[in-house]
């Protein structure tokens, strides 16, 4: 499975569909063919491959010279009041320097402070004042990277009393006023639409479809009362059907299937997959109305 990326959004390519770059998929990757692994491209976790020398970094050496790569950060930290880490952004242009990915993504968050790293992704308050904050630190950080940033909404379990817009209008604002690209992770969608009470077709239906320069598509874990973003499940079929929307209103955009724990064999990974190209080309089966359950 191969394919000429056409160039898309912001002048970035259109890549088709992708996975993960994971260690338990390495040695199948080494010894398989590349025209027989069965995705367009990969997308690593920019922190997996920072500093390292060794077998990932050869494994990703061979999977870059045969497919685009996408570099996928949680240590950014853009929402944060703590000054930008530049000796993290150093690492980070370094690796994008020897990778050459097709863009530099990571979430609309903060990670910690006072040096602390929560290793989670938290939320912002949206307001006023963290659009202006967040902005003048995404202009800075694709200052120094030389390049676009691509920033995804995250998945929450709780929100700022003091936000006084939605998360689609902070975002698609931050793109207007930055020139940064957004990743609409569809599954993060359906989790914040369930915990928060919003409506999930409304989030999409806003969100500016010319910034979008990637999706995400992942399993959750549902608690009975929430949800969490555990990537360890097949794509649930609220997901699907906003995945069906969102590509109705933004075609051909890249494309990427996460799954970070409880990781399934690279077949069932590409099974799983191919459902993405599926419910682009056909009707979905007949289902509850999705207003009803976002």
């Amino acid at each position: 499975m191969t394919r000429i990326p056409t160039v898309g959004r912001l002048g970035l390519a259109a890549l088709g569909d992708g996975v993960g770059l994971r260690n338990e998929h390495f040695g199948h990757l080494l010894h398989t063919p590349p025209a027989h692994w069965g995705v367009d491209w990969f997308e690593i976790i920019s922190e997996n491959f920072i500093d390292h020398s060794g077998f990932s970094a050869h494994v990703l050496e061979r999977v870059a010279a045969h497919r685009p790569i996408v570099m996928h950060g949680v240590s950014l930290s853009i929402g944060s009041s703590a000054p930008l880490d530049f000796a993290y952004l150093r690492k980070l242009r370094a690796l994008a320097a020897r990778v050459k990915p097709a863009w530099i993504s990571d979430h609309l968050c903060w990670t910690g402070l006072g040096g602390i790293n929560s290793h989670d992704l938290l939320p912002l308050p949206l307001t006023e004042e963290a659009l202006a904050h967040v902005a003048n630190r995404v202009r800075a950080v694709q200052d120094f990277l030389g390049r676009p940033l691509i920033l995804e909404n995250p998945s929450s379990y709780v929100e700022f009393r003091v936000s006084a817009m939605p998360e689609w209008e902070f975002l698609g604002r931050l793109a207007d006023i930055t020139g940064c690209g957004l990743l609409l992770d569809v599954n993060n969608v359906h989790v914040g639409a369930v915990n928060h009470g919003f409506d999930a077709c409304h989030y999409i239906e806003s969100i500016p479809a010319d910034a979008v320069v990637q999706m995400h598509l992942a399993g959750h874990t549902d608690r009975g009362t929430h949800l969490i973003d555990t990537h360890d499940h097949p794509v649930a079929e609220p997901v699907w059907r906003l995945y069906a929307l969102a590509q109705g209103l933004m075609p051909q955009v890249s494309t990427l299937l996460e799954w970070d724990a409880k990781i399934p064999s690279y077949g069932e990974l590409l099974d799983e997959l191919a459902k993405a190209k599926a419910v682009r080309l056909g009707p979905l089966p007949a289902a509850a109305p999705l207003r009803a359950h976002g």
